[in-house]
């Protein structure tokens, strides 16, 4: 059975949820009704550099957040996909389009609308504050927290593994 640093070695796409991943999972409201979240930088980098050195970065996310789809696309990010209610089924449409395989798919996720599709992804992973199932499902579980760093944490090991992390 391969580990996860052999798994890594087949992975060309990083399909993430978005609150509690790409954001800490807190949300703000404005006094308008208007819900704010927070990004990490070093994140949006990582997926900016996912993108220009060809791998695919899918987000897949149950909220509905204008203004990070907004920041996504001007990272390069395209496939954004929002109020999703079946996420393993949209994952298997993005798979087919973009003819990509199982083994070549890592998918992070922190909480129980995530458990399905993380099941079947190549590669599972977590960020350290996901609730605990996740966690015991997951094949890798980052010391950072959702929004602090995690996605970065595991597109930078993939890139380096493949020896893309210095290139433009």
């Amino acid at each position: 059975m391969e580990n996860f640093k052999q798994k890594l070695r087949h992975i060309s796409c990083f399909a993430l949820d978005m609150d509690g991943v790409l954001t800490n999972g807190l949300l703000t409201i404005m006094p308008d009704g208007q819900l704010l979240r927070t990004m990490n930088i070093k994140d949006g980098f990582a997926m900016q550099h996912a993108v220009k050195n060809g791998y695919h970065v899918v987000i897949i996310s149950g909220g509905t957040p204008p203004g990070a789809v907004e920041r996504l696309h001007k990272l390069g990010v395209r496939e954004v996909y929002t109020a999703v209610t079946d996420k393993l089924g949209k994952l298997t449409e993005v798979m087919d389009r973009l003819k990509l395989k199982t083994e070549n798919v890592l998918f992070m996720g922190d909480d129980v609308p995530d458990v399905e599709v993380m099941k079947h992804a190549g590669i599972a992973a977590a960020p350290r504050d996901a609730m605990a199932e996740v966690r015991e499902i997951s094949h890798y579980v980052s010391e950072y927290r959702g929004g602090e760093g995690c996605v970065r944490d595991v597109i930078e090991q993939a890139m380096r593994l493949h020896e893309k992390w210095h290139q433009n």
